[in-house]
């Protein structure tokens, strides 16, 4: 365009296309050069594409506007808007063969010579082009051709134009416009609307207008300065782009009075403001003298309800070259590439890359999105990552059933995979806990106390309770000729060992049964250490030789049994010396803190009892043992904040389930994001003291919502069923019942919780029972109760007692304990077609069927049932 910036147009139906327009039209032809040279001649688009030069037309001179015609014959026929308001038809590297050739060179002329301003080829009849001209006081402004008329006035004689040396052809100078609009006014800008051929936008001097060329003199219309460059979005065609200077609305078409939205206004003047064609309500703008394209993504499609809708908008910028932009274009077919030009003609290939939104699948897929692609990233099967992350171990352990073993609380760790020993620590301490205070409570009522209390409270408050108690009594070595200081067990001690683990209940304080338990697990280091403790060299010594000889043990553990054979009592000895320099070089903790045992000073056994490798249960049950009553409360005092800080699970055996427990198991959360333990072990607490916890109910709701995530809807009701056990609070109140058609109260029996009135069904004696009445109607207005469709009997009839049924259902016995309507006997229906019956016949008959039972009712009932062919994920084997 001459004496402007150069334009660019990407050819409509070739993709590998486009011109760019200056004081002449040049053509292009794009191909990529991926796997080939750089050919002679061609410009370098980007790393895989480049152009070569097709053909010049430089017979149009005063080019204001260029627009491509839409159709696919021709191919590369141009309309072109000249300084004299004269639109000129022209082509490049035109097919002299078509039937279009006659196209060629026609002239479109207004009756006053001004400015052609914008050129718009209607898209539902590729025929008719609208041009915008400048304002003439006795003309109109928008002038809509029809470039195949051959129309034209007497008073204009045919002309002879030469269009190039030796060549003449006879050119139809075309007068009289098919539609003329908006007189006395200035047109800036055009488009046609694409859902009705005679709707036409126009961007006039002082408004927007629309015209309707079924009425041309009406029109609606505006008054706004966003009155340049107006475009439709393809995807949208109620949402129109205009702008002023530096600031472009959007505009709502089934809302005109006002812009839905505003953008931010740029410090200098926009230049073009144009829709992706490949990308949902993605509009691109340029500013002055400027490198940057400014991309706005309209996320959500605005509506004209309330004044006060707007879309959400994510602005973004891209950079495509170094050099000030004088334009771009959209390619309309590959997706978010455009083309951009500069003032000296260079072009450049660019792509912009869709922001990339990352998403996590409850079973731990990675899926991300960009453009219209989605991909997905999985873990391989035998990946360390996914055998270490929480959320595929709780998956497992959901599978399992784990922490729903009530009997045997410490099964609970074996259900979880028997790898984890704070775990298998945590279960064994919940073991000993409820099995303690189930004890307790039964000598409480023979002997009234409190030592159920203290067994939720945990050994720190069990110390607690017994300072100033205690005196220590000198005790002989079983084997050895020696006596060692040891703490008189009181009842507070006896039951702190009893949690340890180390003695059974009552007043027997005898560790034998315990140490049998260890060596039949094969712990032969940590049994022998533990007879140590409790003064039976003797004891440890065969302890150590057993587990020597057995097929899974360690020979070393004879030379160990010797060497405490040889054990001697003067502090001065070379066994002494030797033992306190080379325990430290024993790999296994139980055969350290043996050697510590048998070298420490009496009273100093910070040896046994900081050694970390060593379970927190056994080195308690050491300070219980050996420590008077003022050193135990230090040592358990500083032992449960090492806990709590590091969320170690052993340390519930410390706090008990009380609000340090919970503080502890926060900790753990918030290191592991293990919710699933944290909700099964708090589950086992005092409902009046832990379950109220904050923390607690978030945890037992997170993993509530992780249940449902992974689609484990039977494990999530399992839960449910076990937390209202242990928490009759926490059992939720009935949200749908069954309403009577005619009097609108509930029918169902089963919600206990809401009074309603009239009687309910179990005074009907609906049990299940064959002896008792059936409820054919209403409880509360007795009005009859719909009929199955397919037995015909009326519902709250039990499927049992229906024809067909066989002896041993009628006979069903539905006591107290369980359920007072199977399942098969619900009530069911199609909200479409209002049909339904027993739940039991209901899915009988749909295994077979498709349509709804009743007949002349064509309903698909089930597959309207988004649902219904939704599978338990618990069902499939992981």
């Amino acid at each position: 365009m001459s004496g402007t910036k150069p334009d660019i147009l990407w050819a409509p139906h070739q993709v590998d296309r486009f011109v760019v327009c200056d004081s002449e039209l040049s053509l292009y032809h794009v191909e990529s050069t991926v796997n080939s040279e750089l050919k002679a001649g061609s410009l370098r688009l980007s790393e895989d594409s480049a152009a070569t030069l097709l053909s010049i037309n430089s017979d149009t001179p005063y080019m204001k506007c260029v627009a491509w015609y839409l159709s696919y014959d021709p191919e590369c026929l141009l309309a072109v808007g000249q300084a004299n308001g004269r639109v000129v038809l022209t082509s490049l590297g035109q097919d002299h063969n078509s039937k279009f050739r006659d196209l060629i060179g026609k002239e479109f002329v207004p009756k006053h010579a001004r400015q052609c301003n914008t050129l718009a080829w209607n898209p539902l009849d590729s025929n008719w082009l609208a041009a915008g001209l400048d304002k003439h006081r006795a003309d109109f402004s928008v002038l809509i051709w029809d470039i195949c008329s051959k129309y034209t006035p007497d008073i204009v004689p045919m002309e002879k134009v030469r269009l190039s040396a030796g060549e003449t052809e006879t050119t139809l100078l075309v007068t009289k416009p098919l539609y003329e609009l908006g007189q006395n006014d200035a047109c800036l800008s055009l488009c046609w609307l694409p859902r009705d051929q005679k709707l036409l936008l126009a961007g006039m001097h002082r408004n927007l207008a629309i015209f309707d060329l079924r009425n041309t003199s009406q029109k609606m219309f505006v008054n706004t300065k966003a009155v340049q460059g107006v475009t439709v979005d393809p995807y949208f065609h109620d949402r129109v782009a205009s702008f002023y200077e530096g600031q472009v609305a959007i505009w709502d078409l089934r809302k005109f009075e006002k812009p839905v939205l505003t953008l931010t206004e740029q410090p200098k003047p926009l230049t073009k403001v144009a829709w992706c064609p490949t990308r949902t309500g993605l509009l691109a703008t340029l500013t002055r003298d400027s490198n940057i394209i400014r991309l706005y993504d309209m996320q959500h499609t605005p509506t004209p309800i309330g004044d006060e809708t707007e879309p959400t908008i994510i602005e973004r910028s891209v950079q495509p070259c170094d050099n000030y932009i004088a334009s771009f274009a959209w390619h309309p077919t590959s997706q978010n590439r455009m083309i951009v030009v500069t003032p000296n003609r260079t072009m450049s290939d660019f792509t912009v890359f869709e922001r990339i939104s990352l998403a996590w699948s409850p079973i731990t897929s990675l899926m991300w999105a960009c453009g219209r692609h989605l991909y997905e990233c999985t873990e391989e099967e035998n990946a360390n990552s996914l055998e270490k992350d929480i959320a595929t171990k709780m998956r497992l352990r959901a599978l399992s059933r784990y922490g729903l073993d009530t009997e045997q609380v410490w099964r609970n760790h074996i259900l979880a995979g028997n790898e984890d020993p704070q775990l298998k620590s945590l279960w064994y301490t919940l073991h000993y806990i409820l099995f303690m205070k189930q004890y307790t409570e039964d000598m409480d009522q023979k002997s009234p106390g409190n030592k159920g209390s203290l067994v939720y409270a945990g050994i720190k408050s069990i110390v607690k309770s017994s300072l100033g108690m205690v005196e220590n009594t000198r005790h002989n070595w079983s084997g050895l000729d020696k006596q060692t200081d040891i703490q008189n067990l009181n009842e507070e001690r006896i039951l702190a060992l009893q949690l340890c683990g180390w003695i059974k209940k009552g007043t027997d304080v005898d560790v034998g049964p315990f140490l049998n338990s260890l060596v039949q697990e094969g712990e032969w280091e940590r049994a022998a250490a533990v007879a140590l403790f409790n003064l039976d060299i003797r004891r440890a010594i065969q302890i150590l030789n057993e587990g020597a000889s057995s097929e899974k043990g360690d020979l070393n553990l004879n030379v160990v049994a010797m060497a405490l054979s040889g054990y001697t009592d003067e502090k001065n000895s070379l066994w002494r010396e030797m033992c306190s320099t080379l325990r430290l070089q024993l790999n296994n903790p139980y055969l350290c803190v043996m050697f510590a045992f048998l070298t420490s000073e009496a009273g100093s056994y910070d040896g046994v009892l900081y050694e970390n490798k060593v379970a927190v249960r056994d080195r308690v049950a050491f300070a219980c043992k050996f420590l008077s009553d003022s050193q135990l409360n230090r040592y358990i005092e500083k032992l449960t904040n090492e806990m709590k800080e590091a969320g170690n699970l052993e340390g519930i055996l410390l706090t008990g389930l009380t609000k340090d427990g919970v503080d502890l198991m926060e900790s753990y959360v918030d290191r592991t994001g293990d919710v699933q333990t944290a909700s099964y072990c708090m589950l086992q607490g005092s409902p009046l003291d832990v379950l109220k916890d904050e923390r607690v109910q978030y945890w037992i709701e997170n993993y509530r919502n992780l249940l449902d995530a992974w689609r484990f809807w039977h494990k999530r009701a399992e839960f449910d069923i076990h937390r209202s056990k242990l928490d009759p609070s926490s059992k939720p109140l009935a949200q749908v019942f069954v309403s009577c058609n005619f009097c609108g109260k509930s029918i169902s029996y089963s919600c206990s919780t809401v009074p309603h009135q009239g009687r309910g069904f179990s005074q009907y004696g609906v049990s299940g029972s064959p002896t008792k009445s059936k409820v054919t109607s209403c409880p509360g207005c007795r009005k009859p109760l719909p009929r199955c469709a397919l037995c015909l009997i009326n519902m709250g009839t039990p499927v049992s007692s229906c024809p067909g049924g066989s002896k041993s259902d009628e006979k069903v016995d539905l006591s107290k304990d369980k359920k007072l309507a199977q399942f098969n006997n619900w009530f069911t229906w199609c909200h479409n077609c209002r049909h339904g019956g027993h739940a039991g016949h209901m899915l009988s008959w749909f295994r077979d069927h498709a349509e709804c039972p009743v007949s002349a009712c064509t309903c698909k009932c089930m597959q309207l049932d988004t649902t219904g062919n939704l599978v338990p994920a618990e069902t499939v084997q992981p």
